[in-house]
């Protein structure tokens, strides 16, 4: 609660007073609105001599009417602009718990979830500011400040007033919550479903065509919507039973009062004038008290909403929350030191990396080959400062990686498999990394990785909108977009996160022929499980559960391993190691 309430609190509770204090006088006006229409109703019934003996109710009536509107605006635009802020830095404090996971958030966080955070959990907590604690606070005030009016006239009806209304202030709340407590856990678990139900389905929509079980899928996710609409209608149906029940109370209030300052009139301890006064100000005084059974009844949602917030989790133990001061940073060049590094995810968990040394100087090229889950991601995540080893150490330049903290972009660039492009301009995308890049620097940069010319070609060129993942591009073009990017980063290391996967081995070594070229000079890591293009590096490591099975040059390995010569002979097809030698 703390990690996402409590700065909120401390940082914008003067825009929520200002709002709390605005909503308070709107609802004063309205008040004074109908104690002023009694009172001006029943002096006309009484037939003054002159208008001007009515002339200040008149006036006052206008004049609460009109300030009830100003002050109702003004109060909404306060609450609104300070809960907004809130909502953006809500939103921007979990893009900062997802960050330090973004090159493994897939294999960490469904999408499902992670849509479900951002659109129904930050949601919940922005209600709790506008339609808990605001109305809350509002109505604890006007309940204080009505029986305090009615003692001030007599204090044996303002306690039983007080009493009375209790009701509604804290009665009906608690039965709201208590009732209501099932119902919103199992549509936020239901809705939360959804979420995963729906991204799910449309990342595999082709692949539920093609197996001929999309009515079942349908059918599934029908039922699930119908059990959320079933639970919603109860909701519904409970809060119109409430609803009539305190409307039901409200009405004997006003007979009350009719009773109890008629009898006050009758005594002379009340003008008569004040008798429609009283009765029709509860009305107003209402106009707070009811929306506090919705109010308190919301609980459970935001209590499921951070639960669900608490679950994407800041760094923990084994992942990386250090930083540097930006002026320790390397410059230049770097120097990678792996010494004797070992992690696992878990005390019980197997070692992902164990005993893994290494030496990278400035300019070399290193190949990370090994079958899935052989440790080879998790390495990449410990040179990257990602993940915090838990015996030996990893170091750029002396320093350790893990504290480069958010400052690492400065030093590491990342080519992955699936590169992302953002429904916006050619030219964006290729300067999304650099947003300082001039347009000239963006040309020299397509013009390396050999996109110039196809993005000339394109109905605007490189304003012309790449669309939706970038649907305007293959798969291979894609890849060099992204390399472009690279480019124009200039990190002085570059993690090639197994770039050309999916392609064809001849479409493979041309792509890796290019990134090798346009790269030359700087560290490359190159994340891979096959041995195309393995001749090129100047060190291979292939990794086995965890450990370094086999370390040197590609020539080195052919000589003194025969298991690593079988394996780059079913690798790399005859006529491209014939390509090769040519």
């Amino acid at each position: 609660m703390n990690e996402w309430l409590t700065p909120s609190l401390k940082k914008h509770w003067r825009g929520l007073l200002l709002a709390t204090v605005l909503s308070l006088f709107a609802l004063l006006c309205a008040a004074g609105l109908l104690f002023t229409s009694g009172y001006l109703i029943s002096k006309a019934a009484l037939r003054p001599e002159n208008i001007l003996m009515i002339y200040v109710p008149i006036v006052a009536v206008r004049t609460f009417g009109t300030f009830r509107a100003v002050f109702n605006y003004a109060g909404r635009l306060a609450s609104h602009n300070t809960i907004l802020k809130i909502l953006s830095e809500m939103r921007a404090h979990l893009y900062e718990k997802l960050e330090p996971s973004a090159l493994y958030i897939r294999s960490k966080y469904k999408t499902g979830k992670i849509l479900s955070a951002l659109s129904d959990d930050i949601e919940h907590l922005q209600d709790l500011f506008l339609r808990t604690i605001l109305p809350c606070c509002c109505g604890l005030i006007i309940y204080a400040a009505w029986i305090a009016v009615l003692g001030f006239f007599d204090l044996r009806f303002a306690f039983l007033m007080a009493l009375y209304l209790l009701l509604l202030v804290v009665v009906f709340p608690l039965v709201s919550l208590i009732r209501m407590r099932h119902h919103y856990q199992r549509i936020a678990k239901s809705r939360h479903e959804l979420y995963e139900q729906l991204t799910d389905a449309v990342l595999g929509a082709a692949d539920w065509m093609m197996s001929g079980r999309q009515n079942q899928f349908l059918r599934h996710y029908e039922q699930l919507e119908n059990e959320t609409r079933q639970e919603e209608r109860a909701v519904s149906s409970f809060r119109k039973r409430r609803d009539f029940i305190a409307q039901v109370l409200i009405g004997i209030c006003v007979i009350g009062l009719v009773v109890w300052s008629g009898g006050m009139s009758h005594t002379g301890a009340l003008q008569p004038t004040l008798i429609a006064a009283f009765s029709l100000v509860i009305f107003s005084v209402a106009e707070a008290f009811v929306p506090l059974s919705e109010a308190v009844e919301r609980v459970p949602q935001y209590e499921r909403a951070l639960a669900r917030l608490k679950e994407i989790e800041a760094p923990a133990q084994h992942e990386s929350d250090e930083t540097c001061d930006r002026r320790e940073l390397p410059e230049g060049s770097l120097t990678i030191d792996v010494s004797h590094v070992s992690f696992r995810y878990s005390q019980n968990s197997d070692w992902a990396v164990h005993d893994v040394s290494l030496h990278l100087e400035p300019g070399t090229k290193l190949a990370l080959i090994g079958r899935s889950g052989a440790g080879k991601s998790t390495l990449t995540h410990l040179i990257y400062g990602n993940l915090k080893p838990d015996e030996g150490a990893v170091t750029l330049n002396g320093l350790a990686a893990q504290s480069l903290g958010p400052n690492r972009s400065l030093q590491f660039s990342v080519l992955s498999q699936n590169p992302h492009l953002f429904d916006t301009s050619v030219l964006n995308n290729l300067t999304l990394g650099s947003p300082d890049a001039t347009f000239d620097e963006a040309v020299a940069a397509a013009k390396e990785v050999g996109l110039h010319q196809l993005i000339e070609q394109l109905p605007n060129g490189y304003q012309t909108q790449v669309h939706e993942a970038g649907a305007i591009f293959s798969g291979g073009e894609q890849e060099r977009v992204a390399l472009a990017r690279t480019l124009l980063r200039d990190t002085p290391v570059v993690i090639l996160d197994e770039p050309t996967v999916g392609l064809d081995p001849i479409t493979e070594r041309e792509l890796l022929q290019k990134i090798f070229d346009t790269l030359k000079g700087k560290t490359l890591i190159w994340v891979t499980h096959h041995l195309i293009g393995a001749e090129q590096m100047d060190h291979i490591l292939f990794m086995e559960h965890g450990r370094a099975m086999m370390q040197g040059t590609h020539e080195q390995l052919l000589q003194k391993s025969s298991r690593y010569g079988k394996l780059y002979e079913l690798d790399v097809p005859v006529r491209l190691r014939k390509s090769i030698i040519e």
